[in-house]
């Protein structure tokens, strides 16, 4: 398959932050087909790549332990090719870091911050690592998506600070959705969820993998585990369904995904 083109801005990385990387790595591999490279650890913490059919889709790290507290999650990062300046952008338009520029030997530099809707963003400068090399694919990442309880600051943040260009898909009080690009160029999301995000939970972002059958997926994963939040659906997008793995990470299937856009 061909490597996905990944334009600046657009998402080119998701990893999973979790409190036992062992159970999750079992998980996936049996779910996804996954196979894996642990990092050397002086060097990168014991960072694991993920692969599909030899292709990287993801990296797993070790929670530590001062972050206990934290649930445990799945991150997107947007790629930059200029991380200092993107860092100054965040905070000049209502962002915080989180995590100030860092540089991993040879593979490139990585922040985190939080937009201002309080939703986690990562951005990673490509070294030697240009990203995932397989998405859209069953058991790659296929989707990317935004839910956020303040929609405009939100869209406005990563036009601004990512240089997103956004199409306008829906615009009402019950569907409110923009895309950085439109049709099928369009890489990743942006809902309105202050109608619909229970007060106790944050705005955030969100990683769908594509499946051949959800509904199989989901079968599966119940057995090895995991919980679902959001039951398989028809929707004018695909057919789709929220899952947490057996340590409260979420993530989402697709099959048949459409293009917001």
């Amino acid at each position: 398959m061909p490597t996905p083109d990944i334009t600046p801005g657009a998402p080119c990385w998701i990893d999973l932050m979790t409190s036992d990387t062992e159970k999750a790595k079992t998980f996936y591999s049996a779910l996804f087909g996954w196979t894996y490279e642990t990092g050397d650890q002086e060097k990168y913490g014991g960072y694991i790549t993920a692969s599909k059919n030899g292709q990287m889709v993801a990296g797993i790290m070790q929670k530590q332990e001062d972050m206990a507290q934290m649930p445990d999650v799945w991150s997107t990062y947007l790629r930059t090719d200029d991380i200092k300046a993107t860092t100054a952008a965040a905070t000049a338009n209502g962002g915080q870091v989180y995590m100030e520029p860092m540089e991993v030997p040879e593979q490139g530099s990585m922040a985190m911050y939080g937009d201002p809707s309080g939703a986690a963003i990562g951005a990673w400068q490509f070294g030697e690592m240009k990203g995932y090399e397989l998405a859209a694919e069953s058991g790659a990442p296929a989707w990317h998506e935004l839910l956020s309880k303040d929609f405009a600051a939100a869209v406005g943040f990563y036009e601004n600070v990512f240089a997103w260009e956004t199409s306008v898909v829906g615009d009402t009080d019950e569907f409110r959705y923009s895309t950085l690009g439109a049709g099928d160029d369009a890489k990743a999301g942006i809902m309105d969820a202050s109608g619909f995000l229970p007060e106790e939970v944050p705005s955030h972002w969100g990683v769908y993998f594509a499946v051949d059958k959800v509904d199989d997926t989901v079968e599966q994963a119940l057995a090895l585990g995991a919980t679902v939040m959001q039951p398989a659906e028809d929707t004018p997008f695909g057919r789709l369904a929220t899952l947490t793995d057996p340590t409260g990470a979420t993530f989402k299937l697709a099959e048949d995904l459409k293009q917001a856009g």
